[in-house]
């Protein structure tokens, strides 16, 4: 492409853009590209369009690339843009087209904008909706379950077991404490015994496990402590008898 058609375009490119556009060379232009149609209440949006031109153009794409200066674009919307232009620039080959591509951007800016502008929609209602939430559940937490028959009935089921377990469990370590023998002697009492005397052996019982850890510690031997209670027994036993015989 010779000089006298690039500077043609370019002279037409400044009519259009007399502020935005910026020659650096004679075979490379720099246009600042704002939306057409800017979005109140989200951040501006601005590009800057290098494009340099080959010998070849326009039957060949110029060289183009693409930097924001207002607002922030990540990598991959730089990179789409960029795809686009590409694509449009192809539509477009064999005919000027920088007019056409700066067109292009415009357009999609204002298109970001939009979408920027419903997401952030989107977050504040989804925001206001869990802020309305928040007490609801709040107030069913601290409210609690409602109590019927049938759920304490289940609960009270659940509850005995869970006691049952934990007796079953502090009775093995008691066991733990005493020799095989006191072990055996304990499960027999365990099986006779009545509530009192079941109370009382506790009571002796922990007693006993103190006495088995403590290395200075006399023996018990809970046979003679059984066979003074049966002797007891006989005892009383007799005193009633004589009782009726008087």
């Amino acid at each position: 492409m010779s000089a006298e058609v690039i500077a043609e375009e370019f002279e037409v490119l400044e009519s259009i853009y007399p502020t935005e556009l910026t020659k650096i060379s004679e075979r490379e232009i720099r246009i600042d590209v704002e939306p057409d149609d800017p979005v109140d209440g989200v951040e501006p949006l601005t590009l800057a369009l290098n494009v340099e031109y080959t010998d070849e153009y326009p039957d060949a794409l110029p060289k183009f690339t693409l930097e924001a200066t207002q607002g922030e674009l990540d990598e991959d919307e730089i990179s789409h843009l960029h795809d686009e232009l590409q694509r449009v620039g192809e539509e477009n080959v064999g005919m000027a087209m920088t007019f056409t591509l700066v067109t292009h951007l415009r357009e999609r800016l204002s298109g970001l904008m939009r979408e920027r502008e419903e997401r952030k929609r989107r977050e504040e209602e989804e925001k206001e909706r869990r802020a309305l939430e928040f007490p609801q559940a709040e107030e069913a937490r601290t409210r609690g379950t409602p109590v019927t028959v049938e759920s304490f009935r289940v609960w009270k089921i659940r509850f005995d077991k869970e006691m049952a377990a934990k007796r079953a469990r502090e009775e093995d370590e008691k066991l733990k404490g005493l020799s095989p023998k006191e072990r055996e002697e304990y499960k027999r009492m365990q099986t006779r015994l009545s509530g009192r005397r079941l109370f009382e052996r506790d009571r002796n019982l922990g007693t006993l496990e103190e006495d088995v850890g403590d290395e200075d510690a006399v023996s018990v031997d809970i046979s003679q402590y059984d066979r003074t209670n049966r002797e007891e027994e006989e005892n009383e036993e007799d005193r009633v008898t004589f009782s009726d015989s008087d």
